[in-house]
């Protein structure tokens, strides 16, 4: 999820969002709201529910997504790209110096994401079935997402990212007291 989240980033998680659900059946029992495009989520990896991962949401139900040439569509909406230069990688994450940052305005919620051009990815058009989500990571060229594996279930969300209250990286000095407090948008 860089540039948005680093590696070592500690976040905080709103698991009510989305309503209120059952301990370990994950049943709702409780709407309190719905996922919106841009939300960064965490939930339960649908190949192996096992493992949590977090992507940001760019399909809702109903949805057709594209993905051709580093560039998204929504309901063959080009999505705009403006790029903000190089990236510059701090610790872990410097292996991805040199990439091209961009701030991509997804209706409502503008970002920032990382683009490796001349590295290959999937590309196609997708259907969001109703009840599921497209989602993304906002290092596009490194992230293991919707585009190689299908849609998310909305039983499979566990919350949204808001807050990064801690960074821990060894290979950037240890405390990254600049992410402390971070607000995850």
């Amino acid at each position: 999820m860089m540039p948005t989240l680093l590696i070592g980033d500690f976040i905080l998680v709103n698991k009510f969002t989305y309503g209120v659900r059952l301990p370990v059946l994950h049943t709702k029992i409780m709407d309190v709201g719905e996922p919106e495009r841009g939300d960064i989520v965490v939930f339960r990896y649908p190949k192996n529910p096992k493992l949590d991962y977090i992507k940001r949401i760019i399909g809702l139900p109903g949805d057709r997504i594209a993905y051709y040439g580093k560039q998204v569509y929504v309901n063959g909406n080009r999505i705009k790209l403006t790029s903000l230069g190089r990236y510059s990688g701090v610790g872990k994450g410097r292996n991805m110096t040199g990439a091209q940052l961009m701030a991509e305005d997804l209706p409502g919620v503008e970002h920032s994401v990382l683009i490796m051009r001349g590295r290959v990815g999937a590309e196609g058009d997708f259907e969001v079935p109703e009840g599921h989500y497209f989602v993304m990571g906002d290092n596009r060229d490194n992230s293991n997402d919707s585009r190689y594996w299908g849609t998310v279930p909305e039983a499979n969300l566990a919350g949204k990212a808001f807050f990064v209250w801690m960074n821990w990286d060894w290979d950037n000095a240890g405390i990254g007291f600049n992410r402390l407090g971070t607000t995850i948008k």
